[in-house]
């Protein structure tokens, strides 16, 4: 090769960042399912053309301000590693480029300020439930806002949901068929503490111990997507020092939390925590791939008769490769009517914080989606990410359609429910 990369000047990152390089043959299949591809119609702003603007970057025969643009517009939904039949980990390029190249970058500071925001409120659910309550105040001057700021207050909920810290330890009724801990996430506490509720209900329903580590940190999801490394690497160290090692699992109820435990070995690649790290991403799961393999008590029937149309969260779909675990615990609920819609491997536009980020695309993406599942002619759409359903209400209420976005645990909790509000013991009682 005429311009090799040098995989002993690239650290700890240097092997995986060469080996999707050099994997890519430059096919082209996943063009048709790049969700900025669709809407740019760009090739630099492709899976193979990003890898190509990384290799000359990292080959030093392009500057890092021509790649800049189209790099940062990557979503990082993974949906090319599941189109892509050379097997190219692009998980492994994307973010630790973008952690090795921060450094260097000279932004505006307009940037500066939103990145600032962001990274210091969005993984801290105190910071983060003050800046709504003051967000939901100053909404109505949102046009006196920096353009930069204004989405954030866009996407803010209409009102804030009761929440509060959850209790460390929950026991089931009956005798424990599981031990699991659970990661409360950070931004999901404060905008829909409602999901943790409703999962732990759904774990307990199903004779699951439930431990929730005080001390947990936020994933690092949002700050490893933006090429904040340390901050990253600070919460997976965190988090590997106080969840639980005599424990069946790790679950996760946010799509992206969860694809990130699994990129924990990479976070701290080269560290002394690296195998910590290993043994922490090898328990983490999905609640719901948890629930199928455990085996799902169905809820009783009711009666009740309701259509849902699936959204499939990137990182649970192509980051974690589960797809048939929503669907099964969505069938196992007496009444369910499963719709699919179109096109549901393209990212609903929420992917982090992109939807700040880049307003402009994101937008476009989540009208899409709306749009999408309001063909199916559901009345519920159902995902397994907090990021996803923020975006799904957001543009959903802005087609003005009625269906109401809600996480897979919040129907099932809610047939759960209806089932033990019906039973000849309730009755009695």
């Amino acid at each position: 090769m005429k311009h090799s990369i040098p995989v002993s000047k690239l650290g700890p990152f240097g092997r995986p960042m060469a080996d999707a390089v050099q994997s890519c043959v430059h096919c082209g299949f996943c063009l048709p399912t790049c969700p900025t591809y669709q809407v740019l119609g760009e090739e630099m702003d492709s899976p193979r053309g990003r890898i190509t603007l990384m290799k000359q970057v990292l080959e030093g025969t392009l500057p890092l301000e021509e790649a800049q643009p189209h790099l940062d517009a990557c979503l990082g939904c993974l949906a090319c590693e599941t189109a892509c039949p050379s097997g190219v980990q692009y998980r492994g390029l994307i973010s630790p480029f973008r952690a090795m190249s921060e450094p260097r970058r000279d932004r505006a500071l307009s940037d500066r300020l939103r990145r600032w925001v962001l990274l210091r409120l969005l993984p801290y659910p105190d910071r983060f439930e003050f800046a709504v309550r003051l967000g939901l105040l100053v909404r109505p001057l949102a046009r006196f806002m920096p353009p930069s700021l204004r989405p954030m207050l866009d996407l803010l909920p209409a009102k804030m949901e009761a929440g509060g810290p959850l209790q460390e330890r929950w026991q089931p009724p009956g005798k424990p068929r599981a031990r699991i801990a659970l990661l409360a996430g950070c931004a999901q506490q404060v905008l829909a503490p409602r999901i943790n509720r409703a999962t732990i209900a759904v774990l307990l329903a199903n004779d699951v111990e439930v431990i929730v580590p005080r001390q947990q940190a936020c994933c690092g999801a949002l700050a490893w997507h933006v090429g904040a490394h340390d901050q990253a690497a600070a919460c997976a160290r965190q988090n590997v020092a106080v969840f639980p090692d005599d424990v069946d699992a790790i679950l996760t109820n946010a799509a992206g939390c969860g694809s990130c435990l699994h990129e924990y070995p990479l976070i701290l690649s080269g560290t002394t925590d690296e195998r910590a790290a290993g043994v922490l991403a090898k328990k983490a799961v999905d609640v719901a791939e948890f629930l199928v393999r455990i085996g799902l008590k169905p809820p009783a029937d009711t009666g009740r008769q309701i259509t849902v149309a699936i959204q499939d969260a990137c990182h649970l779909l192509h980051g974690q490769h589960v797809q048939s675990a929503p669907r099964a615990v969505l069938q196992s609920i007496p009444g369910v009517a499963l719709r699919e819609i179109a096109d549901p491997e393209i990212c609903c536009g929420s992917a982090g914080t992109y939807n700040l980020d880049h307003p402009g695309v994101a937008r476009e993406l989540g009208c899409r989606k709306a749009a999408a599942l309001i063909a199916s002619g559901a009345e519920v759409a159902v995902s397994g990410n907090i990021g996803c359903l923020t975006q799904l209400h957001a543009h959903l209420s802005a087609a003005g359609s009625p269906m109401r976005a809600v996480h897979t645990m919040e129907l099932l909790a809610d047939a759960y429910l209806q089932a033990a509000r019906l039973s000849p013991q309730s009755r009695t009682a």
